[in-house]
């Protein structure tokens, strides 16, 4: 950027002078500087020192590696040229300066020393080896547990909601609920697999019961905490203006709760997550558990930590995408709670 030179006009008989507008300069970013140098070091060492053993791509990973470290430099280095501040990438920094320090140790205690025993301890180049080798097999589990996780969490969160809003609304129905769901509510739905499998046609059909049975208790238990709690003095006010139980039902005590069932369904995403890995490890033939198990028989303790880190982005891309419906509902709670 270039300074401008600005000529002042003269006021009450001072003299014009001639003054710099410095425009506002971004800053070097230098953590990024040593982020990137990190990340080059970390690829010299897996590409320049020979591995212990015949592991395959090790090439390529040490190449991605580089690749990413010259990436972090390029954006380092052009921020301040093109007035990019990055704040995203910025605010990232100390993660991106930390991991490939994290990567050098796990490659040398690994691929370069042999200092953890194998099969159990794995390089990353081997979890590299599987999603370039073995991806169609990994891909479909995991749209296999994305179809069950689906329709499970679906039916689940309706159930929960239905539930939760009768519960809180009418008495009659809390009445005969509250009971059962103190009697089954705490239970953990696993328990429930041998009843699940013995009573639906496939177990296809019981995972799903049973992850909408994970989903459903704290929908319903959150759902019925929001809908008690709804100031009263909304629906006299609601009443007032005309207001008939359909509206008070619909469009004041449910968005009102919204909060509180936000909460149960984030808390069911978490449960029916975990009941989804032992259904499928126990009953369905295909997913993401059943991947684990497949790995975990065949000693493949790659593939096993590939699936695992594959399920841990997968929750967690799940979680982010129910945080962007909650602000989007809830705007006026935005960045109240982040993930």
């Amino acid at each position: 950027m270039t300074d401008q030179l600005i000529e002042t006009p003269a006021i009450a008989g001072v003299p014009r002078r001639r003054t710099r507008d410095h425009a506002e300069r971004v800053p070097l970013w230098h953590t990024g500087l040593a982020a990137g140098s990190v990340w080059l070091a970390a690829a010299a060492y897996a590409g320049l020192v020979p591995d212990a053993d015949d592991f395959a791509y090790t090439r390529e990973f040490a190449f991605g590696l580089a690749g990413i470290g010259g990436l972090i430099l390029l954006a380092a280095l052009a921020g301040p040229v093109a007035g990019l501040r990055l704040k995203a990438l910025r605010h990232w920094g100390p993660w991106l300066l930390i991991l490939p320090l994290g990567l050098i140790a796990w490659e040398a205690v690994t691929a370069k020393l042999e200092l953890l025993p194998r099969p159990f301890f794995v390089p990353p180049q081997a979890l590299l080896e599987v999603y370039l080798d073995d991806w169609p097999k990994l891909g479909l589990s995991v749209v296999a547990s994305l179809k069950l996780l689906a329709w499970g969490y679906a039916i689940g969160a309706a159930v929960g909601i239905t539930l939760g809003v009768s519960i809180g609304w009418w008495r009659i129905a809390g009445y005969w609920a509250h009971p059962v769901l103190r009697f089954i509510g705490p239970l953990p739905a696993t328990a429930w697999l041998p009843v699940a499998f013995f009573l639906f046609p496939s177990s296809w059909s019981a995972s799903v019961f049973l992850l909408a049975l994970a989903t459903g208790f704290p929908v319903t238990i959150l759902t019925w905490s929001g809908i008690s709690s709804v100031n009263k003095d909304y629906y006299d006010i609601a009443r007032t203006l005309g207001a008939s139980q359909r509206f008070l039902v619909l469009k004041v005590a449910i968005p009102a709760a919204l909060p509180h069932v936000f909460v149960g369904l984030f808390m069911g995403l978490g449960t029916s997550f975990a009941v989804l890995v032992v259904a499928e490890m126990l009953g369905v033939k295909a997913g993401l558990g059943w991947y684990l198990q497949w790995a975990q028989g065949w000693a493949a303790y790659a593939n096993m930590y590939a699936a695992l880190l594959v399920m841990a982005l997968m929750c967690s891309s799940l979680v982010t995408l129910l945080f962007r419906l909650r602000d989007r509902t809830l705007a006026w709670q935005k960045e109240l709670v982040r993930w």
